[in-house]
């Protein structure tokens, strides 16, 4: 869409160049406001059963003092084995060794808040109605 500001509109669906783009910009903006803080890193932990194949996995990332899990999956036919929990401990650990004080984590109301909440998690914001009218995504945070 064009408008006589001279800029075009572009909708579309997954754009990988843009994200990246978006990406750097914001590290570059952040990086300028928070001067001595290590730039945000990556974290992950993988648990692999005995033929090396994925049970269960983590990911977030660590900036600051703030740690934050953005996927959290364990394989159906291991859950209530534990490793949700075995998950949360390591990413938990790695998160303290990088000098993070806290976690962060969402959780939609048919995912998994109440297991955060028995690992010392607290809820810290419901948005109602996301992703659908019956449902909510649930903030949460562990001071650690």
């Amino acid at each position: 869409m064009d408008d006589r500001s001279g800029y075009r509109t572009v909708v579309g669906a997954s754009d990988p160049e843009l994200d990246q783009r978006l990406s750097d910009e914001l590290d570059a903006v952040n990086a300028a406001a928070t001067r001595g803080t290590r730039p945000a890193r990556e974290l992950t932990v993988r648990l692999l059963d005995d033929e090396g194949g994925l049970a269960a996995g983590v990911s977030g990332w660590t900036w600051g003092l703030a740690a934050g899990i953005a996927m959290t999956w364990v394989r159906a036919d291991t859950r209530g084995a534990g490793l949700g929990s075995r998950l949360l401990d390591e990413f938990e650990a790695a998160a303290r060794a990088r000098g993070c004080a806290h976690v962060f984590v969402t959780s939609f109301t048919f995912q998994a808040p109440g297991f955060y909440e028995r690992r010392g998690y607290r809820e810290i914001f419901r948005w109602e109605g996301v992703p659908t009218a019956d449902e909510a995504d649930v903030h949460l945070r562990k001071e650690l």
